[in-house]
């Protein structure tokens, strides 16, 4: 760790981490809501349970880009972050936001918006946090080196900010409604997010191979181009079905389509960087999850998004277990994998020693992208017989979700080997091997570039 407050990331991972646990721990309790339809009905209902599991997996992928910011910025603009005190409170302001808003669950206050039911004093919460961590770190960069890693990371985040404000405005009219949503749900997850993954992921390999920084960042302008050309008009697959002109069935068919490229490239990069790259580096569980992350994502976002993205098709497989599927697999392959990789590559530093329980680390990524695409298969094989059975047939949703129990009961047990998988991550970074952190092998850990 060549900078001090490279420590600040320590603690946003961590909470990252329990939420992580949380939102696992609850996934599990919605799979097995799905084979037990009463459990916890009456403590628990499916769609709080549900709320918890998914916002859980949002703020926990955000703390890890914040995190993530934070380590690798100082050693991109070579100086220490702007103000440590201000990095500190804003993590205690979204920790207390994500407290109040999972209580608020449980006591069935919220505002009733997939993924966006945070009351609203949470969400201004969040605004302000987002205004301190942006203040924080665009004034590292400006007053330090600037690099295209960290401009592109600063452009996604400023962009993730900015595209928030839209949750904030809920209009009457269902369909405007449906817009707006889009514009923070999609263009986060397809386009600005897709910015933050390319930065981190260019990092992770800049540090992990020794390729030159020329040729990185060549490789970050292209993807980036190529996201925001795909991702921002991509948006037009979510607008076939909610009362907008018909013209949104060629543009989101088209744009959508082109959405695998990107993805693609990233996977080109990835490995190109790892074939050119003459450095040996120790710590090659962070190698494997970086690979990892470029190709899932590639399957679960590029391929499984254009089996059901073109308007004919998604008539008939909309809202179904297919979407499901590449929900799943497109979150855990582009941002579960990202922030896992980068903390693999940053504990060992940030805990002052050499990369440890490695087998550990990388059996947790075998168990859980394993567990992962079994669930994938799974549920779109059950989106497919569902898609025929409901869509087709006209049978009715209940009757069809009885049919479907044994693809469930497949999922639960997915669910739970991916359960195993991140608990043995999170015990792999935090209980280092006595035989590998013995005195005098620690000195050396600074990072590698």
């Amino acid at each position: 760790m060549k900078y001090p407050t490279q420590k600040i990331a320590l603690a946003y991972f961590a909470c990252a981490l329990v939420l992580f646990a949380a939102q696992v721990t609850f996934g599990l309790v919605v799979g097995y809501i799905y084979v037990d339809p009463n459990f916890l009905s009456e403590l628990l209902p499916f769609n709080i349970a549900r709320m918890i599991h998914t916002n859980a997996l949002v703020v926990w992928l955000l703390l890890g880009f914040f995190g993530a910011a934070y380590y690798l910025i100082p050693e991109e603009a070579e100086r220490d972050i702007e103000s440590p005190k201000l990095a500190y409170a804003q993590l205690i302001l979204l920790m207390v936001g994500a407290s109040g808003a999972v209580i608020g669950y449980l006591f069935r206050i919220h505002e009733g918006r997939e993924f966006l039911e945070q009351p609203l004093w949470v969400k201004l919460g969040i605004v302000v946090a987002a205004l301190m961590f942006l203040y924080n770190v665009t004034m590292t960069v400006l007053k330090g080196r600037k690099t295209a890693v960290s401009n592109v990371l600063l452009l996604g985040l400023w962009g993730v900010a900015l595209f928030f404000l839209f949750a904030l405005y809920n209009p009457d009219n269902l369909t405007v409604d449906k817009i707006y949503w889009w514009y923070v749900v999609h263009i986060w997850v397809e386009g600005v997010w897709e910015l933050v993954m390319a930065a981190v992921l260019a990092f992770l390999l800049l540090k992990l191979t020794g390729v030159d920084r020329e040729v990185v960042e060549k490789w970050l302008y292209v993807i980036v181009a190529l996201s925001l050309f795909t991702g921002l008009l991509g948006t037009g697959h979510h607008y076939y079905w909610i009362g907008t002109p018909a013209y949104w069935q060629w543009i989101g068919s088209i744009f959508s389509t082109l959405e695998v490229i990107p993805f693609f490239a990233m996977v080109v990069f990835a490995f190109v960087m790892v074939w050119k790259g003459s450095r040996d580096h120790p710590n090659k569980a962070a190698l494997l999850w970086a690979l990892g992350c470029a190709t899932l994502a590639f399957f679960g976002a590029g391929v499984w998004g254009f089996m059901h993205t073109l308007s004919p098709v998604n008539y008939y497989t909309h809202g179904t277990q297919v979407t499901a599927a590449h929900g799943h697999l497109a979150f855990f392959g582009a941002y579960v994998s990202l922030n896992l990789a980068i903390m693999t590559y940053a504990f060992p530093y940030l805990r002052g020693r050499e990369p440890y329980n490695q087998v550990m680390n990388m059996a947790s990524f075998w168990l859980m992208s394993g567990g992962m695409a079994f669930m994938t298969f799974t549920l779109t094989f059950a989106g497919t017989i569902q898609t025929h059975l409901q869509r087709v047939n006209g049978e009715d949703f209940m009757s069809v979700q009885e049919q479907l129990a044994l693809f469930y009961w497949m999922r639960l047990g997915s669910g739970v080997a991916v359960v195993v998988g991140a608990l043995l991550f999170i015990y792999a970074l935090a209980v280092p091997r006595r035989e590998i952190v013995a005195p005098g092998e620690t000195a050396g850990a600074v990072p590698a570039e």
